[in-house]
């Protein structure tokens, strides 16, 4: 009989790496990297074909964890995007004024 994987193994949360962020354990890949592939509309084995240093139970874990946790990873990606909109229109603003 094949070992049983404890799944709460599988994704880990450290407040000195990632901004605290969680991850796929044993990875630099957060949570948040998977989510925003599955909500482009990539399913799990397209996301592991993409990403191929991580397992397929890898990603579905990652998966769970963000429909378990949804609100806050959203919001996490949220603010994300909007911390982007506004740096590229300060450096749009900064690559446009005369000098």
């Amino acid at each position: 009989m094949a070992a049983l994987t404890d799944i709460s193994t599988l994704i880990t949360s450290d407040p000195n790496l990632h901004s605290g962020r969680p991850i796929i354990t044993g990875t630099g890949t957060s949570v948040r990297r998977i989510a925003s592939l599955y909500n482009q509309g990539n399913n799990a084995e397209e996301i592991a074909r993409r990403l191929n240093h991580l397992s397929i139970t890898q990603i579905y874990a990652a998966l769970t964890y963000y429909h378990a946790n949804r609100d806050e990873i959203d919001e996490d990606i949220a603010a994300e995007k909007t911390a982007y909109e506004q740096l590229a229109k300060q450096h749009n603003q900064q690559a446009s004024s005369p000098k």
